[in-house]
């Protein structure tokens, strides 16, 4: 975990490419000419045939001195291709300046629910070995005390199990690595299940340890062994080594006057010991491009395959109960008060997610496109602020790939109600 690794993903430059004599650079070339044969004929031909992306580094330039992060690495990918990938900025600014890189290990915050929980969880389904409308309690008798009885896995799934969005903060008893288990299953739940859409990271809490119960592993072996090995993310896991700590981007400065680097920054899977099914995981965008493209392949990367087909439809359409109108999957993000970031033009069909932290990747399978953004915008003093840079590399993005037949209504960059 965390060594470099080398994609067959291959990405594209940002500008017109050089011709190199290697094989990874012809296959650059290569792709290149594929997809804009005139563009590298001639200077004048670059010019009539500028970079698509060129909106990319002004907008992510203005946040960052606007102070709303300190860094980003953005990278788009393209049916089977890396098109765009770059860092900029800085990783760390205290105690010292370092520069952003592409390879930056992010702390991905609530991405860990889409890219290790729930795909564990279905893959236990796609095996046989947990059914979707299972009671949680079925695995876990402690968590149906105080009317969970019936919560399912299902519900936990889409964010519709009634339970609060976090731990209520209490003076009579603290939250503490010690007690943090048995508060999340005591919890009250504060709408039936199936009513209401709150996001809950303590649903994906019970996930994880839905996860953990079954297979016997803790939940960051599990999809170490099963997701991310497999894939070839070898920079992504939960509680990363020593010695690739240095290349991870720091998050908020502690009250100690250290820094957290390396450390989860959810203070609940932080009193989890590092491993939760809310958050933890740690990646970088070249290993989550892979992961996007495995899904975007119906479950299969490079020969590999990890889903069927049918469980990657199923994790990433409509599964929000009839006549909700906040619209969600398996984990993933649809339609919701929180799909603002998606901007104005990807489809209907596409779906994400975003991490507190700055994170955030939205997935197009109607034009094969995914944008993955990864930011520290905590770093320093948690008062950074990633929404518009959303959006707004959303809107860029999309207006590239926009679904043919768009009308020329939908292009105005209105938002979405």
């Amino acid at each position: 975990m965390f060594s470099p690794e080398r994609s067959r993903l291959a990405p594209r430059r940002s500008r017109a490419p050089a011709l190199h004599k290697t094989p990874q650079g012809f296959f650059v070339v290569c792709l290149f000419l594929v997809q804009a044969p005139a563009a590298i004929a001639s200077s004048a031909d670059e010019q009539q045939f500028p970079d698509p992306f060129v909106e990319i580094d002004p907008v992510v330039e203005h946040h960052i001195g606007l102070g709303n992060m300190p860094g980003a690495v953005v990278l788009v990918g393209h049916k089977d291709a890396i098109v765009f990938h770059k860092a900029y900025g800085n990783r760390c600014i205290e105690p010292e300046v370092e520069a952003m890189t592409a390879d930056t290990v992010f702390d991905l915050a609530s991405l860990t629910k889409v890219v290790a929980t729930a795909p564990s969880v279905m893959l236990l389904v796609q095996r046989g070995r947990l059914k979707l409308d299972d009671k949680a309690s079925k695995y876990l008798p402690a968590f149906g005390k105080a009317g969970k009885m019936n919560i399912t896995l299902r519900q936990l799934l889409v964010h519709y199990s009634g339970l609060p969005a976090d731990l209520r903060k209490t003076r009579r008893r603290k939250v503490t690595s010690k007690n943090v288990l048995s508060r999340v299953y005591q919890t009250q739940l504060v709408a039936p299940p199936g009513q209401r859409f709150i996001y809950s990271d303590l649903g994906f809490v019970v996930l994880g340890k839905v996860v953990e119960k079954v297979t016997g592993q803790s939940l960051a072996r599990f999809a170490q062994e099963n997701l991310f090995s497999p894939l070839g993310m070898t920079s992504t896991g939960f509680l990363p080594r020593r010695e690739t700590v240095s290349n991870v981007a720091p998050t908020e400065r502690l009250k100690n006057d250290g820094m957290l680097r390396g450390q989860v920054h959810d203070p609940l899977a932080a009193k989890l010991g590092g491993v939760a099914g809310d958050a933890g995981l740690f990646s970088t965008a070249r290993d989550l491009a892979r992961f996007c493209q495995m899904l975007l392949q119906g479950g299969s990367l490079e020969g590999v395959q990890i889903f069927q087909p049918e469980i990657v439809a199923q994790m990433t359409s409509p599964q929000s109960p009839s006549g909700k109108p906040d619209i969600r999957g398996f984990g993933w993000d649809i339609q919701s008060t929180y799909s603002s970031v998606k901007g104005d033009f990807f489809s209907a069909s596409s779906y994400g997610h975003t991490g507190y932290t700055g994170t955030s990747l939205w997935i197009d399978p109607e034009v094969q496109t995914f944008l993955v953004i990864l930011t520290n915008r905590v770093h320093p003093d948690g008062k950074g602020s990633v929404k518009e840079l959303r959006m707004e590399l959303a809107n860029i993005v999309g207006r590239v790939y926009r679904p043919a037949g768009t009308p020329t209504a939908e292009l105005t960059g209105h938002q979405q109600p």
